[in-house]
């Protein structure tokens, strides 16, 4: 097997020691030009993207000069502490949303859902609503994608699978509008939680997110706050599309969060780290599965423990 394919099957770790540590030359005097490109092309290869490989790769080149990275531990204890400060974005602690609760309790706490086709924006919805029941909150689905065929009895199959209320339109009706009829189906049920399912539309389509514009507009006339938050759903393993979808999507819209579906740390997973470095946008969760609770709570600690060994 060539040194490219040992290299393939290694983890993510694995290859910054073997680039990192196991040169004596790179011990005593510094890593050198050529150990900085493997470097570099390893983080990139796990989504890390230019600006996060660059910032991890300068900042070990710096304290290897300096003979403060010698050892394994403290490789990792560097990597992970920057790693750790772009997974927080400033200020991002004090104003990260109570999950599901909105200010105002009197009034249904609204999550707008939305992404290019494909992602799993639907099944993340359903996810989404499981977590708010299993908090022992009431929840309505909105199904606002009136024009593909099927959507919105995908959504209201889970609604009827979860126990959860649901608000649907007319093929090829206005997708505000039924917003708008969730946004009032909600309070009058004294539901505890909204979460409406938008089209899947690419970000290059004007009009399409218009649209979207239209939607998040309705919400918030109608109610103060709303939505409280705009989850942007990416499918982790398209790599750099992720920035480019988080860039377009951020242009409409003011996004809360992002969910990664399809997600596995193990093998490319900067991705979570090259959108908040570069948007300052935080990740909420991580889709790891079909299922109605595969769906995690972002955690930097565990994140790096699976990224880091």
């Amino acid at each position: 097997m060539s040194l490219r394919g040992q290299r393939r099957g290694k983890s993510l770790w694995q290859k910054i020691i073997d680039v990192s540590l196991t040169d004596v030359s790179v011990l005593v005097k510094g890593i050198d030009e050529d150990s900085i490109e493997e470097l570099e092309r390893i983080l990139l290869e796990a989504d890390f993207g230019v600006d996060a490989a660059t910032d991890l790769v300068d900042e070990l080149e710096t304290a290897a000069r300096r003979g403060r990275v010698k050892t394994e531990a403290q490789l990792r204890e560097l990597l992970s502490g920057r790693i750790r400060e772009i997974l927080t974005p400033a200020g991002d602690r004090a104003a990260e949303p109570r999950e599901f609760r909105a200010v105002d309790a009197s009034t249904p706490y609204v999550i707008i859902v939305l992404g290019v086709n494909g992602t799993g924006k639907t099944t993340t919805a359903a996810k989404l609503a499981r977590r708010a029941m299993d908090e022992g909150l009431t929840v309505t689905l909105a199904a606002t994608d009136t024009f593909r065929s099927g959507a919105q009895e995908q959504l209201r199959i889970w609604a009827d699978r979860l126990g959860a209320g649901f608000v649907g339109g007319q093929p090829g009706g206005d997708p505000a509008a039924v917003a708008y009829d969730a946004v009032e189906s909600a309070v009058a049920r004294g539901s505890d939680v909204l979460i409406i399912d938008t089209a899947g539309r690419l970000h290059t389509q004007t009009n399409l997110m218009e649209e979207l514009c239209k939607i998040d507009r309705v919400t918030g006339r109608l109610l103060e706050g709303a939505p409280h938050q705009r989850l942007l759903v990416v499918d982790a393993t398209t790599g750099q599309n992720v920035l480019n979808q988080v860039r377009e999507f951020g242009r409409g819209l003011p996004l809360s969060g992002v969910v990664l579906t399809k997600y596995d740390s193990s093998a490319r997973g900067g991705t979570a780290v090259a959108v908040s470095r570069e948007f300052g946008i935080p990740v909420r969760y991580l889709g790891t599965g079909e299922g109605e609770r595969d769906l995690e709570t972002f955690d930097s600690d565990t994140y790096l423990g699976k990224l880091l060994g």
